[in-house]
């Protein structure tokens, strides 16, 4: 009777040990469904869909590869639709070398196409006052930053990353 009881006993276990670890598994794709930016990725890299660095995906646009701080690494792209949304941190303010200084909120979201960005959610440039930046396009060597009006700047200024300085608020 205890040999009975024991191959019962292990078996029962042995399935509900196989439950709860496809229980798991599926926790980790439900999660990566229903959490925002950085987790995202990291359940993404756990499952094995790794995603090029944000840099190369700008140049792969024609974009400048500076546009967003340095510490913009976690994004999501769905390359049907062409949205792009950019995780960042905390709001910051980055300093390009032509002197211009844009604003960033915590999540960037636009279009992402060919030489341009567009519909911009959480960007915002000095002009007197600050203002939200809605379009980014590239051609050549310059960069056009449409906020109520169109601004040409040189590309080169925003073709090296840099670091964000924090601020309170966007």
């Amino acid at each position: 009777m205890d040999q009975i009881l024991n191959k019962v006993g292990s078996y029962w276990l042995g399935q509900k040990a196989n439950k709860e670890i496809n229980s798991v598994g599926d926790d980790i794709n439900s999660l990566g469904s229903s959490i925002e930016g950085g987790a995202k990725w990291l359940v993404n890299k756990l499952k094995g869909k790794m995603q090029k660095p944000l840099p190369e995906l700008l140049k792969e646009y024609d974009l400048p590869v500076g546009i967003f701080p340095r510490d913009a690494t976690n994004y999501e792209f769905n390359e049907e639709t062409g949205k792009l949304t950019v995780y960042i941190p905390s709001v910051c303010e980055v300093g390009y070398k032509d002197s211009s200084v844009l604003r960033f909120s915590t999540m960037v979201t636009g279009y992402l196409e060919k030489g341009k960005l567009v519909d911009i959610e959480g960007i915002k440039t000095k002009v007197i006052v600050w203002v939200k930046v809605t379009c980014i396009s590239s051609e050549k060597s310059k960069v056009s930053f449409t906020a109520g009006v169109k601004k040409s700047r040189s590309r080169d200024a925003y073709e090296v990353l840099r670091d964000g300085i924090g601020i309170d608020k966007f």
